[in-house]
């Protein structure tokens, strides 16, 4: 039984990464405005919370087939940590990008700071699972110095992760920001400093630290960086609004939508509805409920999946 699981595993990872190879070069950082976009939260590691807020899109069926058409989904990051099924997230939301493309829609998938820490090697959020789940990743591959400094039921992790491993070829074909018409999507906040540093610059330099052609940007790991910031999640007071609306005025856009920090009473805005926090903490590690946020031009609402149905 092992056998057959660790060829499947070896079989489906192969055709991510066709898939991922066919896909060509970077993604840009703009996108035309869409007809209608579904905006989901973090994930961390639960299949089936990413199954349910899926089919509320109106973007898969029961069989886990895309049928949204030309929907555009995004999702704002951290897939990863805290949950058992991090692979299988991976592997499907691969799948469904290939496949909304071809019916005129889109699946974006952003990085957070948990695709960022695990890139980096930080693996503190990781459970036994989410080890467990990529230990065949090691499989026939040589014992380097790197591999050799982490216990053996770690090094699948480390090697489908560390810069230029499959997994973080995936998550190299990821932007941090994307803009979608004139809404801004990123996993904490874009403050006026990321302007100034450039979103395409960072995109771009992100891409080549996960193939391991570059070094990790500084501006990423700081403490306001674009997956770490709360300035507007967080205690948003009149100043940070002014702030926000700076940051909208330059990169011309009306909204931005965030995740990274849980809104324990479900998706909410601020600042007049010109940021919205979509990290309702929907998976099993924070008990949240499942929640997007659907923007058809000017009008956006909430979707969500009573309590009680769960």
């Amino acid at each position: 039984m092992k056998i057959q699981v660790t060829i499947t595993r070896a079989l489906m990872l192969l055709a991510v990464l066709a898939s991922v190879a066919a896909a060509g070069s970077d993604p840009p950082t703009r996108f035309p405005a869409a007809p209608r976009i579904v905006a989901i939260g973090d994930l961390h590691g639960d299949l089936e919370a990413t199954v349910e807020v899926l089919k509320l899109a109106g973007a898969i069926d029961d069989d886990l087939q895309w049928i949204g058409g030309d929907l555009v989904v995004v999702q704002t990051g951290d897939q990863l940590d805290r949950g058992d099924d991090e692979r299988a997230i991976l592997d499907l939301l691969v799948r469904l990008s290939r496949e909304a493309a071809a019916a005129g829609g889109a699946v974006h998938v952003l990085n957070g700071n948990h695709e960022i820490m695990n890139v980096g090697l930080d693996l503190r959020y990781v459970t036994d699972g989410g080890f467990e789940n990529f230990e065949d990743v090691a499989d026939g591959i040589e014992v380097d110095s790197l591999l050799a400094s982490y216990p053996e039921e770690q090094r699948g992790r480390v090697a489908a992760f560390r810069p230029g491993g499959p997994y973080a070829e995936i998550l190299a074909g990821r932007n941090c920001v994307v803009i979608v018409g004139d809404n801004v999507f990123v996993h904490g906040g874009v403050l006026p400093r990321h302007i100034d540093y450039g979103i395409e610059r960072l995109n771009t330099e992100l891409h080549a630290w996960m193939r391991g052609d570059g070094p990790c940007p500084e501006v990423i790991n700081e403490r306001n960086s674009v997956t770490w910031a709360r300035n507007f999640s967080f205690e948003v007071d009149d100043d940070d609004c002014t702030v926000l609306a700076g940051v909208l005025e330059r990169l011309g856009a009306s909204r931005m939508v965030v995740g990274h920090t849980v809104q324990e009473e479900g998706i909410d805005s601020f600042c007049q509805d010109r940021v919205w926090c979509i990290d309702t903490g929907m998976s099993a590690h924070y008990g949240g409920d499942v929640q997007a946020l659907e923007i058809k031009g000017d009008t956006v609402r909430v979707l969500a999946i009573e309590p009680a149905v769960r």
